[in-house]
């Protein structure tokens, strides 16, 4: 997330989690041109993706490692919630799931729930 908490309700971030970071951040840097960092996971790196005439962090790509091992491989969108907790409840009572988390991520906590759909959503309390 960048420096501002962006609003309730709002998409806060993006990030895609795969096996080999490296190769899609570069991908990502080329395609879309993205410039990147790198953020150090204990032992290994993933990547702030940045656009390139603000200097602004618009997404991560992430290696599925520790806490990210089970994170589908799939852009996902985060959305802020005001209460994390409440928020995987209530979509596990309506028949979703919660995949991944809740747990702390980028100075709040996440989680990633699956809807009675199929689909994910991360979600992220600042």
């Amino acid at each position: 997330m960048s420096g501002e908490t962006p609003e309730f309700g709002t998409i806060g971030w993006h990030d895609l989690t795969v096996d080999d970071a490296s190769g899609l951040r570069d991908f990502y840097a080329r395609v879309v041109g993205w410039e990147f960092s790198g953020l150090d996971m204990g032992g290994y790196e993933d990547y702030v993706m940045t656009a390139p005439a603000t200097g602004d962090g618009v997404a991560g790509v992430c290696h599925a490692r520790g806490s990210n091992a089970g994170v589908p491989p799939q852009w996902i969108s985060y959305v802020v919630v005001q209460d994390l907790e409440g928020a995987v409840a209530r979509a596990v009572e309506m028949g979703g799931a919660c995949v991944n988390g809740p747990r702390g991520a980028g100075g709040g906590r996440m989680a990633i729930i699956r809807d009675p759909a199929g689909a994910v959503l991360g979600l992220y309390q600042p």
